[in-house]
């Protein structure tokens, strides 16, 4: 490996970019490759980011010796295949979340990637923020006593647009894979444990996808979790880690900067965690970390955490009877 590590986006929407202007921040990474089903569009978002090549389909980026990792950055159900592409050719990747449609897609990516001794990561960027960290450091010392309820909502209203991914069924849209997933996720991280018990409330919109759900998990008598997931309605995009002594407050969990923790008859305490760009560039670091240590996944989101996440929601989703029209 060189002193940089190499990376290949696949896929050159919003959140590839998105994902290159926080490679800037990342001082021991580079944009080397870009690949999209345009050669055009592959030319001048590599010439807006400095990549050295620019390929017009995803087959020449995963045959590129010099391409250290692949970043999948395209629609939901399009993940599978394209990882198991840069696998089978010796990349290692990062793919963004929704990891997977189903749990039996994310299993495929998993196995795939053990038998090849690569390694391979849930692109949910929200663990490896710096206020994350501290969080699950404050739970661990029990600051606010012993963690009884998560909440968190995330939602966000937009004109329905049948043929776009939110509400394109063909994309495995819907609000739980797209947003909901980062509260699922963020009690997964909380509890270190799947719930035992399920129970929601869902409106399937008239494009067939979830459009509002509202889950409650059961992990024991006392832990519990109440999410919220949107994609018709604006919400605050908070999350609250609730204890025996107290709670901690974050606003904007998804990207947070902040967070405020709350104890028993004590003033409130503002925690600040400031950063550069967006934040995306804490994945990359610790992607660049793991695979320069000679790790093959994140100790701070394993891949079985990652599938048990995915075999969660696809239990939602058989209770709603909700599949999507390419699922076997």
């Amino acid at each position: 490996m060189s002193d940089k590590i190499r990376w290949g986006l696949i896929g050159l929407g919003v959140i590839s970019r998105k994902f290159a202007k926080g490679l800037a921040f990342v001082p021991d990474a580079e944009i080397y490759a870009v690949a999209s089903r345009s050669q055009e569009k592959a030319d001048a978002f590599g010439a807006e980011f400095g990549a050295t090549k620019c390929y017009g389909n995803y087959e020449d980026l995963a045959k590129d010796p010099n391409v250290d990792v692949a970043y999948i950055g395209t629609p939901n159900n399009y993940h599978l295949p394209q990882t198991l592409l840069c696998l089978k050719a010796g990349k290692h990747v990062l793919c963004e979340k929704p990891f997977a449609v189903n749990a039996k897609e994310a299993k495929a990516m998993i196995d795939c990637a053990r038998e090849e001794s690569l390694f391979l990561m849930d692109a949910f960027w929200t663990r490896y923020f710096p206020a994350m960290y501290k969080l699950r450091e404050l739970v661990a010392e029990k600051v606010i006593g012993d963690v009884m309820l998560v909440t968190a909502d995330f939602g966000g209203r937009g004109p329905v647009v049948p043929e776009k991914r939110h509400f394109n069924p063909d994309l495995a849209g819907g609000a739980m894979l797209d947003v909901g997933s980062y509260c699922i996720q963020f009690a997964s991280m909380i509890y270190g444990k799947p719930p035992t018990d399920i129970a929601s409330q869902v409106a399937i919109g008239e494009t067939g996808v979830d459009e509002l759900s509202v889950l409650v998990f059961k992990y024991s008598d006392y832990e519990m979790a109440a999410l919220t997931s949107a994609i018709r309605l604006t919400t605050p995009h908070e999350a609250r880690v609730m204890g025996t002594e107290g709670y901690i407050a974050i606003p904007d969990f998804w990207h947070p900067s902040e967070l405020t923790v709350v104890r028993s008859g004590q003033a409130p305490e503002l925690l600040r965690f400031p950063y550069e760009g967006e934040g995306f560039q804490f994945e990359a670091i610790e992607v660049g970390d793991c695979i320069r240590a000679g790790l093959t996944e994140s100790p701070v989101y394993p891949l079985d955490e990652t599938l048990t996440i995915m075999e969660t929601m696809d239990r939602i989703r058989a209770d709603w009877g909700m599949r999507y029209p390419f699922e076997q």
